[in-house]
């Protein structure tokens, strides 16, 4: 895997800017020497409800059972951002807003906008959806940019997310893919958004933990519906877990 992290480095070193040829060169690979601590699991996942059909008052619901529960984070649709605000205004509960959601074919104008909008309204974090079809045909530069473009409108501490849906890419692209988020200055790569097929699997949280190295984050996402699917995820290196079953994982966590 290290040849073929190597390969796809050297591959996108032409079109790389001076700054995004910095970040890739930081990138610490060292095996991690410790897990994160997981008595906690609430504190790994992001709440999340992204049904297009959600209203206001599902998202109130949303984050009271978040406070409750103390989760790290919801995650929502980006009109419902100035809802959640108003309910979670001095918790510790972070919001997190999808952005290009769920396709990521948006012009990135639209992207930048829209990332612009959220942080605007308290939006925390932003999980943006990477340009999919840009990606599988290569076009790396526009993949970065419109990444970028996103970053600028939301800068730190803004944390940034890129989806990249794993289950639909190739090993190759799944690597260029977290590069590329890398060097446009993601703090998270995230396997997917769980609108299209398939989700999170071990074995794509660990290529993605090994692309990224050590310091930036990995979001597992998807299909993950038990504390037994979290926690597998968590031991293959992931940072964060985005989970609509909250109740359900913490319910046997807890048992």
């Amino acid at each position: 895997m290290k040849s073929q992290i190597t390969e796809a480095t050297m591959r996108l070193e032409p079109i790389l800017k001076e700054d995004e040829k910095e970040r890739l060169a930081h990138i610490h690979r060292e095996p991690l020497t410790s897990l994160p601590a997981q008595g906690n699991l609430a504190a790994f996942i992001d709440h999340t409800l992204l049904n297009p059909a959600a209203t206001p008052r599902d998202i109130i619901q949303l984050c009271e059972e978040a406070v409750n529960w103390q989760t790290y984070a919801v995650c929502i649709n980006s009109w419902l951002v100035p809802t959640a605000q108003n309910i979670l205004q001095g918790s510790p509960v972070k919001i997190a807003a999808v952005v290009g959601f769920p396709l990521g074919a948006n012009a990135s104008s639209v992207k930048a906008y829209e990332s612009g909008w959220v942080t605007d309204q308290g939006a925390d974090e932003i999980d943006m959806v990477i340009n999919r079809g840009a990606l599988k045909a290569g076009a790396w530069r526009l993949v970065i940019d419109d990444i970028r473009a996103v970053r600028e409108q939301a800068p730190p501490p803004v944390i940034l997310k890129v989806i990249l849906e794993t289950a639909v890419l190739t090993s190759e692209e799944k690597i260029i893919g977290a590069l590329c988020s890398v060097a446009a200055g993601a703090d998270f790569v995230k396997t997917s958004t769980g609108f299209d097929r398939g989700g999170a699997t071990r074995e794509d949280v660990r290529l993605l933990r090994e692309v990224v190295g050590r310091d930036i984050g990995v979001k597992a996402a998807g299909g993950i519906h038990r504390r037994e699917d979290a926690m597998a995820m968590i031991m293959a290196g992931a940072s964060r877990i985005g989970a609509s079953h909250t109740q359900e994982i913490l319910q046997s966590h807890n048992q």
